[in-house]
């Protein structure tokens, strides 16, 4: 399956790239089709790619106490998910399902070592943009945990 990045011109982890660096980045993209329901990746399962959404909707839930999950977030197109991956190749903090049919472009861990050696300026920009990204949801995290926690000491401003 070819990939083609052209209708992912706002995807976060392409930011500032040149379209060269666009091109060599859909040559080592692989890409995936998945139907509504399927699991991409379950929690505690080990890592070992990013994903990037042409189409479709994905669910990114989190096991609860006594079987409940809930869902963290809702993706849909140009969304990036399971960054951590390629950094660090741990397990699975959530479950990443698909909502509604959907086309992922994947990078393996294993791709993103290989372009570190051979293209270290393009790597270093994509990882700099998933950072951004990472941090943005880190800081995005922990803004809604102190809202809930002001909501049950009933401190709302």
């Amino acid at each position: 399956m070819e990939i083609d990045f052209s209708n992912l011109d706002d995807s976060p982890i392409l930011t500032g790239l040149t379209a060269e660096e666009i091109q060599s980045l859909e040559a080592i993209f692989t890409a995936k089709e998945l139907d509504e329901g399927k699991t991409v990746f379950i929690e505690n399962m080990q890592g070992e790619s990013l994903y990037l959404i042409e189409h479709g909707i994905v669910r990114i839930s989190k096991m609860m106490a006594e079987g409940d999950e809930e869902v963290l977030v809702v993706l849909g197109p140009a969304d990036v998910f399971g960054e951590m991956a390629i950094f660090d190749g741990a397990h699975r903090s959530a479950t990443a399902r698909v909502a509604e049919a959907a086309r992922l472009f994947c990078l393996s861990k294993t791709d993103f070592e290989t372009l570190s050696k051979k293209s270290p300026t393009l790597c270093l920009k994509l990882a700099l943009n998933i950072i951004r990204l990472f941090s943005g949801r880190i800081r995005s995290s922990q803004a809604a945990h102190r809202e809930l926690l002001l909501d049950a000491l009933g401190r709302r401003n």
